[in-house]
């Protein structure tokens, strides 16, 4: 399949229709990145054209790799009243996430107590599989924090209305009802609340390394070279996988499956009964996991004063990864409502759309794009060209370049402890061997990512961040 695929224009790719296409599929990438794109993404990517009621075409960005059904870093929008939802094109860990803060702390301060700090960290928010947090929630609580996400955060004292209006959809989808979550999934999610998880997710210390753009940076609070952020990944933990895994299984129920080109794209029409409790459950799930990021801010915050009592750490911005948004966007030159579902994606809207915050109005919505411990994050803005050419989206990471299994076997704990020490990048865990398969070569060069988005223009460069330390489940 990735042999029929033509370069239609720098960094673009493009397979043509297929038998079974409704539309065109698209990879944005370098030469480079291209070159390992496995031949099952391109399958997969090819599936998604598939399915009923999509629109413009199938797109891959450039961190795209292998997932359950449809490729990890694939967009796809859907006619909003033609058109499908699918849990498998919008990904298990629902409003798997980015929370970033910026601090008044400069890289000489932190360095008096960084590992004292990182421990502190570490002690106050729970990392790894099954992880549990100190915020354990009855069936009232947890059914308030699936229906107000943040909010429910900010009237029990922790955080600040400023800190909701900073979160994208201000930390709480519209339309989520907790009736739609089943026993088993609030119950998964009932002591995790606050917590890391394993896998990708981390909590990174880091200083401002390079400023590429003031005005957007200034914008972010991001005011000077050394200035010390914190970067929080995480997600919906158990409870969304878990509703994303029930609502697979209802549809395949309900629609069956022996149709579809992969089973794991099990769907329902939008406008379903089946279709809109999904889309129900899914607010909640995302609304649980912009509160567990809020939660894990607000220990970070707490942290931090232990050892610097004059420490401020203001909110830049929180984006969600893994979800499905109704938004309008140019189609054949004529608006059109859509359901854009997003799977290790992330959102870049230019200046001006009513959906970002008024403070980035003029600027264009905040990115962040993590590299991988001992490698560097950064800081983008969303753009008008990424309106256009991706409905407003872009990269979410670097990208993985090997499964989990195949880094265990070819890296092994003390060359990855060595990088990170050679790096000077202190890490907490529960083991080097367990960080093995997240090392900085399992992944793509994040630095080759962020390029692409820059030239091509679907996310523009404002800041690059140095990891200083980690926090990993």
């Amino acid at each position: 399949m990735k042999e029929k695929m033509n370069k239609i224009g720098d960094y673009i790719y493009e397979l043509p229709k297929q038998k079974g296409m409704n539309v065109s599929g698209r990879v944005f990438a370098s030469e480079i990145i291209f070159k390992n794109v496995e031949e099952q993404c391109i399958i997969q990517l090819a599936n998604i054209a598939k399915l009923p009621g999509i629109v413009g075409h199938s797109l891959a960005m450039m961190d795209v790799h292998v997932g359950y059904g449809a490729p990890v870093g694939g967009v796809a929008a859907f006619d909003s009243k033609r058109g499908i939802v699918s849990p498998g094109v919008i990904g298990f860990d629902i409003n798997c996430g980015i929370r970033l803060l910026i601090s008044n702390i400069d890289k000489k301060e932190l360095l008096k107590k960084r590992k004292e700090l990182l421990k502190e960290i570490y002690q106050n928010v729970p990392s790894g599989v099954g992880a549990k947090s100190e915020f354990r929630l009855n069936n009232k609580e947890i059914n308030s924090v699936l229906e107000k996400g943040v909010e429910w955060a900010i009237e029990k004292g922790y955080g600040t209305l400023k800190d909701k209006e900073l979160c994208e959809d201000e930390g709480m989808i519209e339309g989520a009802d907790a009736n739609k979550v089943s026993a088993k999934a609030r119950g998964r999610g009932m002591n995790q609340l606050g917590s890391l998880g394993a896998g990708n997710h981390f909590l990174e210390l880091q200083e401002v390394e390079t400023i590429y753009d003031k005005k957007a940076a200034g914008a972010m609070g991001i005011e000077r070279v050394g200035q010390i952020s914190v970067m929080i990944h995480s997600g919906s933990r158990g409870l969304g996988h878990q509703v994303a895994s029930d609502y697979m299984q209802k549809m395949e129920k309900e629609y069956g499956w022996k149709h579809l080109p992969d089973r794991q794209l099990a769907y329902a029409p939008i406008n379903s009964p089946l279709g809109k409790d999904y889309l129900s459950a899914m607010a909640c799930a995302a609304n649980f996991g912009f509160t567990n990021r809020h939660l894990i801010m607000h220990q970070v915050r707490e942290s931090f004063k232990k050892f610097y009592p004059k420490s401020e750490l203001k909110l830049v911005y929180d984006l969600a990864h893994n979800i499905a948004k109704f938004e309008k966007h140019k189609i054949d030159g004529k608006m059109q409502e859509v359901c854009v579902h997003r799977k290790g994606a992330t959102r870049s809207f230019g200046p001006g759309r009513g959906e970002i915050p008024l403070k980035y109005r003029k600027t264009g919505c905040p990115i962040f794009i993590p590299g991988s411990m001992g490698t560097y994050s950064y800081v983008l803005v969303g753009t008008k060209k990424a309106e256009q050419l991706t409905f407003g989206s872009t990269a979410h990471g670097a990208g993985r370049l090997m499964s989990r299994s195949e880094a265990s076997r070819r890296i092994t704990p003390e060359a990855l402890g060595k990088e990170l020490s050679d790096k000077d990048i202190i890490l907490e865990s529960g083991s080097l061997k367990g960080a093995v398969d997240e090392a900085p070569e399992a992944y793509k060069d994040v630095n080759e990512v962020v390029r692409v988005s820059d030239s091509l223009g679907i996310g523009k460069l404002v800041a690059r961040l140095k990891p200083l330390g980690v926090v990993k489940g």
